[in-house]
């Protein structure tokens, strides 16, 4: 991602232009707008005066202080919120709505993630809005959908998982030590939400270049839990059997899976049958000439054999010394890092993953703000000609609030101070 210290979007950038009405919070609906704002948007994020995103207080970890106490700012808003400005508005009252509503004629996407028909109450909603600006591609985001006998239901990551049969298939057999049903370490179906909701505006952008409308998009973390079951979804669909718990292994690849090492455990992704005739030489084996192993179908059906084999064999050396071993030879072996040894590594290092902002980047932080510095990391959208880049460190609740309704709505000084003393923004 590349660093700039202009705040502003030059016409290079993807999505240079676009203005993008940010209503939602936590994970999904936020990580959705970091994408367009990573591209090129004008993200305004609007929050609740005096309480903000709900995951500006969620930890630990909290952001720490000059003397490396924790603070009272949870690190976990900053993993989606950069690139965003940051506005405070009180929608519940009629000011606030009006502002809205002001802000929403000249946006181009809209996105939130209230209960199915929280908006309406306010007169916020779709058809509310697209009445007033026909263009608009207003995106929502719910755990179950607009429809169905759950459509009013609240959703959570944790419950989608469990719901969508996630959690049936990740972790270790009930028959082994510590196994159980297991939500992946990540909110996950938070996070492809945002990712299919990115995807499902672009499309809504690239069709209002022929209509000259905008569309309506419902997105639910429960659809996009089930279509993340990918192959397991299709091998029950098919054949009707439920896919147990394996653990770190593959169902349909061997050996593809973690083994034990003279220091700790290795992880073997062999996927093919030339894979793995190049594993047996490099260590000195012939069982790629063994029936029991020729082809994967059969190692497979031969893997408990197989598995033992190999685990005693790769007890012989240390994790790094069979990394070494196997990565010129097209064999794919890594060892299972823990976050900080991820950040050590070489790859993302050179990569570039680790990025610095500043909240304030002409070190005038205002009195009452304790944070400045921000790590975190880079966006993967990485296109040849219009690459992501840092614009705004992800802020300070409401920093940018007098700024973006000046600019946007014209207000003058006079007008902001008379909304802030009724509680509006």
């Amino acid at each position: 991602m590349t660093s700039t210290d202009s705040q502003s979007t030059p016409a290079t950038d993807a999505l240079a232009g676009l203005r993008v009405l940010d209503l939602s919070r936590v994970l999904a609906g936020p990580w959705c707008t970091q994408n367009l704002a990573d591209l090129g948007a004008d993200v305004i994020k609007i929050e609740k005066p005096g309480e903000g995103d709900d995951t500006r207080h969620w930890g630990p970890p909290y952001f720490p202080d000059a003397d490396g106490q924790p603070t009272d700012q949870g690190c976990y808003f900053a993993s989606c919120n950069r690139n965003k400005r940051s506005v405070t508005v009180n929608i519940a009252s009629e000011d606030g709505q009006r502002i809205i509503r002001d802000l929403a004629r000249q946006s181009d996407i809209l996105v939130e993630n209230f209960k199915v028909g929280n908006l309406a109450r306010y007169g916020l909603d779709y058809a509310s809005l697209a009445g007033l600006n026909p263009r608009l591609i207003y995106c929502s985001i719910t755990g179950f959908g607009q429809t169905g006998p759950f459509a009013h239901r609240a959703g959570y990551d944790l419950l989608i998982q469990a719901m969508s049969g996630m959690m049936s298939i990740t972790g270790r057999g009930d028959d082994e030590p510590g196994g159980g049903p297991v939500r992946v370490g990540v909110a996950i179906t938070d996070l492809m939400s945002g990712m299919y909701a990115t995807i499902a505006i672009l499309a809504a952008l690239e069709m209002r270049q022929r209509t000259g409308h905008g569309q309506y998009i419902d997105t639910s973390l429960l659809d996009v839990g089930m279509a993340m079951l990918a192959n397991q979804a299709s091998g029950f669909l098919n054949t009707g059997d439920v896919p147990p718990r394996l653990g770190n292994v593959h169902m349909s690849l061997s050996p593809y899976q973690d083994f034990p090492t003279a220091d700790g455990r290795v992880l073997m992704g062999i996927a093919n049958d030339g894979q793995f005739t190049r594993f047996c030489k490099a260590v000195g084996v012939d069982w790629m000439n063994d029936e029991r192993f020729r082809t994967n179908a059969v190692r497979v059906e031969n893997r408990p054999i197989l598995v033992g084999l190999m685990s005693e064999l790769l007890r012989t050396r240390t994790t790094m010394e069979w990394v070494e071993l196997f990565q010129d030879k097209a064999v794919p072996c890594g060892p299972i890092n823990d976050i900080g040894a991820a950040f050590e590594n070489p790859q993302v290092q050179a990569r570039g993953l680790r990025i610095h902002q500043k909240r304030y980047p002409d070190g005038a932080v205002p009195a009452g703000e304790i944070i400045n510095d921000v790590v975190g990391v880079a966006s993967p959208l990485r296109l040849s000609d219009a690459p992501a880049r840092l614009r705004h460190a992800p802020p300070a609740l409401g920093q940018h609030t007098d700024e973006v309704l000046c600019e946007r709505l014209g207000l003058a000084p006079a007008d902001l101070q008379a909304l802030r003393a009724r509680g509006v923004i």
